[in-house]
């Protein structure tokens, strides 16, 4: 019998804070591989998802929302979304319809051509597509394709699953010929240690307030495997103020605890085994000047000079 001819690929998915990446990538693997909340700039570093369609093995990159940078951190994280873009095969723009074109979107429309090569394939996916009329997503449409030749333009929901199937049999079908890059049961390339700091700091994102999920960053510091099944995880919250630790912990402990109990829940539920979760809130004024901050985050801390 011929060998199978198989495909395989990577697919940046840029735009702005908020649009809908990592919602979108956790929806084309099937499981959630990249953290949620409704704040922007929830992503920090570049996540791989993996999905199979067919004979075809798709490696999803949720970038961080483009932006324009303030701090360090933003001028990082801003680098590994457009190198995402750059070393990725197919590349796609997601746009909420509701939203238009923004000001971010025309920044973003203006530096494809720059940051992305001929061999590259880009398309348009307008998400949150049940948010608008149906005259209204044809003229936004119509005045990004006239910004830029898109390839392909899907309209999306990637919440409710609306056209995502569509969106990713076309990618099986663009993408080059060549074996698949992971394992078949792999559904995320991202070490296990910074996934569990991602899922606590996801939780935090969801419970505080206003700018104090920017000043906080998360760190596995031991991940111990137990004889009896379990897996014992410690972790360092690292806040830039004493009175941002007193918020984390909150009256009484309560909002560490209620965190640690929906970590620990989620973490359990992901790698199917008991996790006993330990969080320890440390002030370090200086930490988003820190290089092995950086690191810890999958991010380069050169990128982040200005």
């Amino acid at each position: 019998m011929p060998e199978r001819q198989t495909k395989a690929g990577f697919v940046a998915l840029i735009g702005e804070p908020n649009a809908g990446k990592s919602t979108l990538t956790n929806a084309m693997v099937g499981a959630k591989v990249s953290i949620v909340t409704h704040k922007v700039q929830t992503t920090r570093a570049r996540i791989r998802g993996v999905a199979i369609e067919g004979d075809a093995q798709l490696v999803f990159v949720d970038t961080p929302g483009l932006f324009r940078p303030r701090r360090r951190l933003d001028r990082a994280m801003v680098a590994a979304a457009w190198g995402g873009a750059a070393d990725a095969d197919i590349v796609v723009l997601l746009v909420e319809a509701h939203r238009g074109i923004t000001d971010g979107v025309r920044a973003i429309l203006d530096a494809l051509s720059e940051r992305t090569s001929p061999k590259q394939t880009v398309a348009l996916a307008i998400n949150k597509i049940d948010r608008v009329k149906s005259e209204v997503l044809l003229e936004l449409s119509s005045s990004l394709n006239e910004a830029y030749p898109f390839a392909q333009t899907f309209m999306i929901s990637a919440e409710k699953g609306y056209g995502v199937d569509d969106l990713r049999g076309w990618l099986a079908e663009t993408l080059p010929e060549g074996p698949w890059l992971y394992p078949e049961d792999q559904i995320a390339d991202i070490p296990m240690r910074m996934l569990a700091a991602e899922v606590t700091r996801e939780k935090l994102t969801l419970r505080l307030h206003q700018e104090l999920p920017y000043q906080l960053t998360v760190e596995t510091e031991k991940w111990d495997d137990r004889k009896d099944g379990s897996v014992r995880i410690d972790q360092l919250i690292y806040v830039a103020r004493d009175g941002h630790k007193g918020i984390v912990l909150g009256n009484k402990g309560e909002t560490i605890k209620g965190v640690s109990v929906a970590a620990r829940e989620e973490l359990a539920e992901f790698l199917g085994r008991p996790v006993h979760l330990f969080l320890q809130v440390k002030v370090r004024p200086n930490w988003l000047e820190e290089k092995e901050r950086f690191e810890e985050m999958g991010l380069d801390f050169r990128d982040g000079s200005s």
